[in-house]
């Protein structure tokens, strides 16, 4: 009896390291596809932003949440349509950013308060939480790298130093520091994984 036990604890953490990898593998391809097709992604983004909008109307109409749950989740998806102007540039000392963490922080702090004192199924909770409140921010999350490999404009949020004369040299100086996801992603390939040595004949 105990000895199957013992396994089954071995065979669940066997299984959530395998999910771990699925999921890291998972964003490093998304990752990837974001820097690629920015436009794209941006579109993406903004559909998922009116989507979660219409899921907040359907909750108003047919659900009994609470009006400041809406309000805030609502007045949350305004300040990501307002980030996403810049996309895939990203001011962390802006306003709609600022707001939008803001809210995000607000609607989690009215979801548990509300959830804990009205009963509802798991997984209409979950549902909630994901599609209301992850789905967005997620998918700004993991887009944080889309800037890496866009061309160089006068957009860029630096300023110029006084040494560099344009916009190109001021980009290819700057090009190595690099610092989104794809890049952690990319840092933890390679000092975690074995490297591939060529055998010379």
């Amino acid at each position: 009896m105990w000895f199957l036990y013992l396994l089954s604890w071995v065979g669940l953490v066997i299984q959530i390291s395998f999910i771990i990898l699925s999921v890291a593998a998972g964003l490093y391809y998304v990752a990837e596809l974001i820097e690629e097709y920015t436009v794209l992604t941006c579109r993406v983004i903004r559909i998922l932003i009116l989507v979660t909008m219409a899921i907040y109307g359907g909750i108003f109409l047919f659900e009994d949440l609470t009006a400041s749950m809406i309000i805030c989740g609502i007045i949350s998806q305004v300040m990501h349509l307002l980030v996403l102007r810049t996309f895939p540039f990203f001011d962390l000392t802006s306003f709609p950013f600022i707001g939008a963490v803001v809210f995000v922080i607000i609607n989690h702090y009215l979801a548990f308060q509300y959830f804990s004192s009205v009963y509802y199924p798991f997984s209409q909770v979950l549902s909630y939480f994901t599609l209301c409140l992850w789905l967005v921010p997620f998918s700004f999350f993991v887009s944080l790298s889309a800037n890496e490999n866009v061309l160089p404009t006068l957009a860029e949020t630096r300023p110029l130093n006084a040494d560099e004369s344009d916009v190109v040299t001021n980009y290819f100086s700057r090009r190595s520091k690099r610092y989104g996801l794809l890049s952690f992603f990319n840092y933890a390939k390679e000092s975690v994984l074995p490297q591939r040595v060529k055998k010379a004949f």
